[in-house]
């Protein structure tokens, strides 16, 4: 699985969220910095390269879809977070947010219970 551009992961948030879309549908959806109608045609025609949708044919236009889920794309990405940016350490990675105050002790007590009911 190739990694993603923030613009081409932008346009898979859509995709996954719209299930289906032509690029039109796609460019609606677009909120900031909106690209030229080509040049958002040329990104998901480059996710399509890469694997990452595919398309239903009608005439000259194209539908397009999500082929990886979002939580197969979750599972990579964070994969290789952990792995870069955390020497491969869960640990590592929940001290981060708890050193920055992005998780809470009852999020952390949460995230035990979890655990436990696993075992």
């Amino acid at each position: 699985m190739q990694k993603l551009t923030n613009k081409e992961e932008e346009i898979m948030q859509i995709l996954w969220k719209l299930k289906k879309a032509f690029v039109k549908d796609i460019l609606e959806e677009i909120t900031e910095d909106k690209p030229h109608y080509n040049t958002l045609s040329t990104i998901v025609r480059n996710l399509e390269e890469k694997g990452y949708v595919g398309y239903t044919a009608y005439g000259k236009t194209h539908q397009y879809f999500p082929i990886v889920s979002l939580e197969n794309y979750r599972k990579k990405f964070m994969n290789t977070a952990i792995d870069t940016y955390f020497n491969s350490s869960y640990k590592n990675l929940v001290s981060f947010f708890a050193e920055e105050e992005k998780i809470s002790a009852d999020e952390l007590r949460e995230i035990l219970k979890i655990i436990e009911k696993k075992k």
